[in-house]
């Protein structure tokens, strides 16, 4: 799954890489956290990528209220289609959600080891995106969105058995073109990335905490040993 991750990045250069027209004022995001305010890029009507909030967790615009966005984070790319609540965004309401990193813990609760996933040279990438429109009954709005994962490649099987779709620059538009909605017209982008895609750094145990947001979340750190096997005798 992907439950943190993080988008430092200044907008400016940001902008730079992905082409969006607008410039936010963004601040470096250290901890991302569901239910979270989120960026995400995406086309509208005039076809022109602009860059967009949205929270994390996915609330179908059917639902009856927005309890369901701390439970749909993260959409399963094998299984898109058989969920009501995925399948006609899938469809129709594809993003891209920027990131520099993001983070997966190892071991066992309670003595579980964060661990920071980032490109060797710091530059950022995207999440493969699914966004939706949701209305409440008191006429607030929101948007909201959800990042699709897949099954590990060998390089984060040590770590976690699932991870984030990347999808890579040269799809970018394919993606997001709102046009494409037969989704065997895409369901080729939903792997793992290359083995090389990004390398892994045990991190500092601060990111467990949701209100630290500081640097000091990704400073790496001395992964702890593997406890000794426990021993068993039978007579």
């Amino acid at each position: 799954m992907c439950g943190r991750y993080t988008l430092t990045i200044p907008p400016e250069a940001m902008r730079a890489i992905f082409n969006f027209e607008n410039i936010p004022n963004l601040q470096p995001r250290f901890n991302i956290a569901p239910t979270q305010s989120i960026v995400t890029i995406r086309y509208l009507g005039n076809e022109k990528r602009v860059l967009l909030a949205a929270r994390w967790g996915l609330i179908p615009s059917w639902a009856k209220d927005s309890r369901a966005a701390s439970r749909m984070i993260n959409a399963r790319a094998e299984t898109l289609l058989d969920k009501p609540s995925f399948k006609e965004a899938f469809g129709k309401r594809r993003c891209l959600i920027p990131a520099d990193g993001f983070y997966e813990w190892k071991g066992r609760a309670g003595q579980k080891q964060p661990f920071y996933f980032r490109r060797r040279d710091h530059e950022p990438f995207c999440f493969a995106g699914l966004f939706d429109h949701w209305g409440s009954p008191d006429g607030s709005e929101i948007e909201s969105a959800t990042i699709l994962t897949t099954s590990a490649n060998d390089f984060m099987k040590p770590v976690h058995h699932r991870m984030p779709v990347i999808i890579q620059p040269k799809d970018y538009d394919r993606w997001m073109d709102p046009k494409i909605q037969r989704s065997d017209a895409v369901a080729d982008l939903l792997h793992a990335p290359p083995e090389d895609f990004f390398i892994r750094e045990p991190v500092t145990p601060l990111v467990n905490n949701v209100r630290n947001e500081a640097p000091e979340c990704i400073m790496p750190t001395v992964e702890p040993p593997e406890p000794p096997a426990q021993m068993g005798f039978g007579f």
